[in-house]
């Protein structure tokens, strides 16, 4: 099978303003090789090719704990989160030069517990002072928690990752052992039943940067992973929602100037991109040669119970978690499979797909929408995924437009793939995730949920 490879455009210098940060501020969790320093002839043993020993720091992740933050406030309270993550990329460089866990974890709490007090007292002018941060100044310690043991029948010869941070062997399951899981709900007699699909590409031109505007506006490198996007040419990290409105767009409708973007996948394959030197690449531990997708589906579906309405424009929506590893699978929204086998999905584990099969990420957007708010103080709130069971919305929120987001890659079988991932991540199948802003043309998106209302198929 042939592999889809590219090499990136030179990335765009830009001015790093808190080059550390990372999504969803303020939490992190530090992974390190512990054979990493090993000098040769020393008596470590020699990395395993399945389970390598690593070791953690697991952060609390402060930016999903701030669900209310006042807009006179957001500013600066972006910017000290971005110093919490600027803390604990600091503390794994120093972890992974010296391993020295007791001359690590004080520090860090103490650099945390003033930025912490920072916050509480921005927050507080603006009359809104939170109770309980400090307590999330503590870090711990601990082991990689991925079972030890699991060989794979395919693969086993396949080259290991050439990151010193995952992903392991024990990361990747063949999809043929999977059981199908995928049970949607019953379409009610007050179904939206139609889909809109707009064309915007699959990246071919090569823009990529490591920003996150919904997370880390005005911050550079503020998703420590290089991101592939489609749609609106003008994203970055310093695009306002003007810029945006302005911007090229790569979407075969010129009325669709939303930006889509997600964390790249490479090969791990040791061989180095035109970003191995660069913030999201090789200082970031993310290694290996970008994929171009095979293909990519971005569809607009409707709600099993209810009508939809138009989404408004410049909503953000956030899914998944790309710090999912360290906080937990609660907003955790990774789909895995491979082409001829997705009645199977893989949420904690990459897919070791057949020959002639292809691997396929799909993000199934939340399309539940809070009636006012274009975006939240966690990037979160504002909008919910209907019940898994029956369809419905939460009580005070609307049916909007699901977005339904399916990027095929070929690439060969067997592990030997990642996502890419903040440093600290390992790059585990569970962090992916997918970002969105709504910028159709409003006279164009009433196009779009009158489509789905009236059960049609739409491009």
């Amino acid at each position: 099978m042939g592999r889809t490879s590219r090499k990136r455009s030179r990335l765009a210098r830009r001015v790093v303003a808190a080059s550390a940060a990372v999504i969803m501020g303020g939490g992190g969790l530090v992974a390190v090789n512990v054979y990493a320093n090993a000098e040769e002839g020393s008596d470590q043993p020699p990395p395993q090719s399945a389970g390598q020993q690593l070791s953690t720091i697991s952060c609390p992740d402060v930016g999903n704990q701030l669900p209310e933050v006042p807009d006179a406030a957001r500013g600066e309270v972006d910017r000290q989160l971005a110093d919490l993550d600027s803390q604990i990329t600091d503390a794994y460089g120093r972890f992974e030069q010296t391993r020295d866990k007791e001359s690590l974890l004080g520090p860090l709490e103490e650099q945390r517990r003033k930025t912490l007090g920072g916050i509480s007292d921005t927050l507080d002018r603006s009359g809104a002072r939170p109770e309980g941060l400090d307590g999330m100044a503590p870090c711990t310690l601990r082991a990689d928690d991925q079972e030890q043991g699991q060989e794979q029948e395919q693969g086993q010869e396949q080259e290991q990752s050439a990151s010193a941070n995952g992903p392991e062997a024990g990361d990747f399951v063949e999809i043929r052992s999977v059981r199908p899981n995928v049970d949607r709900p019953r379409n009610g007699r007050n179904a939206s039943r139609g889909t809109f699909t707009t064309r915007c590409g699959r990246n071919a031109n090569g823009k990529f940067n490591p920003d996150n505007v919904i997370v880390a506006p005005g911050v550079s490198n503020g998703a420590h992973h290089m991101h592939d996007y489609v749609g609106n040419q003008a994203t970055d990290a310093f695009s306002d929602d003007n810029d945006l409105a302005n911007g090229r767009t790569s979407c075969r409708d010129q009325g669709d100037k939303s930006t889509y973007y997600w964390p790249v996948l490479r090969l791990q394959n040791g061989r180095d991109e035109d970003d191995a030197q660069a913030d999201g690449g090789g200082k970031d531990q993310n290694v290996g040669e970008i994929q171009t997708p095979a293909s990519v589906s971005l569809k607009f579906a409707g709600n099993p119970v209810s009508k939809v309405v138009a989404m408004p424009r410049f909503l953000r929506i956030i899914t998944g978690d790309a710090k999912a590893f360290t906080n937990g699978d609660a907003n955790a929204n990774a789909s895995w499979s491979c082409t001829g086998f997705e009645n199977r999905q893989l949420k904690d584990k990459y897919p070791i797909c057949p020959e002639g099969s292809k691997v396929v990420r799909t993000f199934n957007f939340q399309s539940c929408w809070d009636g006012q708010n274009t975006d939240s103080a966690n990037h979160r709130t504002h909008v919910a995924f209907a019940d898994p069971r029956t369809g419905a919305c939460p009580r005070g929120f609307r049916a909007v437009p699901q977005l339904v987001q399916r990027i095929v890659y070929d690439v060969p079988p067997g592990p030997g793939f990642a996502v890419d991932s903040f440093p600290e991540q390992l790059h585990k199948p569970v962090t992916d995730h997918g970002d969105f802003i709504n910028v159709f043309d409003e006279r164009l998106m009433r196009r779009v949920a009158k489509c789905i209302n009236s059960g049609r198929r739409c491009t």
